[in-house]
């Protein structure tokens, strides 16, 4: 399998999330160096002196430091995470001018100073800051991904897994759409093992709304996080480690993360959340699946609210042509 031969990492943002994935990837054997960047310096060099207080007893002996946007030009990888948080009833999509700000500045500057690997994003609203880093980047599509309903995904599976009492491993279903309100399970694309979840449900008497419940407590999740402790970290900590860990190891693996749309599911020119191949180029391809009048009628409700929400709020801030 061929792997990225040069592996350092930018991580932008020092915050709970940024430091949460930063954490994780002390134990990822093989990384030669992790470069902290945030507009608070003495953040970045703070969490970078804390982080190497770790590395004796860790898996990995990266080199970590405290950088800048001139380290950008040898990063494989840039995950972008700096921006404002999610507070206590407040939408992801209420965030969206503040961090289209944010996110067009930073790839602005990472532009300038010639970065050329896979950017992974973060920042809320996940699926269009992607789309302001594609447009400010310049960079072909495959190389730039959301963090998309990956974190989704993971919440459904494990909820599933404790509902129907088998390994979340053997849970293959997917959260589709938006990183917000409006995504949706397509149930028909949903298997236990290799047999498909709606024969498990017949079978065995359990009802679809059941499961539908269970996808309304994952999707409602995050407020529920947020309210009890103010920030959710940890979980989009180790979604972000699957995402570099699939691209280091150019694992062809399947996950749904925001991408770029090209007619996969009748609809174009933007991000959102997909099953998508993830290899070291990035975005190998996006997984076409035939969804049924009610999934393909959930899809165009999530992408169309994620466009009119760049229509209203983004036209001042990147070009929209």
């Amino acid at each position: 399998m061929e792997k990225i031969a040069k592996r350092k990492i930018m991580l932008i943002g020092t915050g709970m999330v940024g430091m949460s994935f930063a954490y994780t990837m002390l134990n990822e054997r093989g990384i030669d160096e992790l470069v902290l960047v945030d507009v608070n310096t003495d953040k970045a060099r703070g969490e970078a002196m804390d982080l190497n207080d770790g590395l004796v007893y860790a898996a990995s002996k990266m080199k970590i430091k405290a950088g800048s946007y001139e380290d950008a030009a040898d990063t494989d990888i840039c995950v972008l995470t700096a921006g404002a948080a999610q507070k206590p009833g407040q939408s992801r999509l209420e965030l969206v001018k503040i961090n289209a700000r944010i996110t067009k500045g930073v790839c602005e500057e990472l532009k300038k100073n010639n970065f050329r690997g896979i950017l992974i994003v973060a920042n809320n609203p996940a699926d269009i800051m992607t789309y302001v880093a594609y447009k400010t980047l310049g960079l072909p599509s495959n190389q730039i991904i959301g963090s998309g309903t990956v974190l989704d995904t993971a919440r459904l599976r494990h909820a599933l897994s404790e509902f129907l009492g088998f390994a979340d491993s053997n849970i293959h279903a997917y959260i589709m759409g938006e990183h917000g309100d409006s995504s949706f399970v397509p149930w028909i694309h949903s298997y236990i093992g290799c047999k498909s979840l709606l024969e498990y449900l017949d079978e065995n008497d359990i009802s679809l709304m059941e499961l539908q419940n269970i996808y309304i407590d994952v999707r409602d999740k995050a407020y529920k996080i947020i309210d009890l402790k103010r920030a959710t970290y940890y979980g989009i900590g180790y979604a972000l480690k699957r995402i570099v860990d699939a691209v280091l190891n150019n694992e062809h693996c399947i996950l749904p993360v925001s991408s770029y749309q090209n007619g996969e599911y009748d609809r174009t020119g933007l991000f959102i959340g997909t099953p998508t191949v993830i290899g070291s180029r990035g975005v190998e391809r996006v997984m076409s699946l035939p969804l049924n009048e009610n999934d393909q009628a959930r899809f165009n409700k999530s992408f169309d609210t994620l466009e009119a929400t760049i229509r209203e709020n983004l036209g001042d801030i990147i070009d929209l042509d």
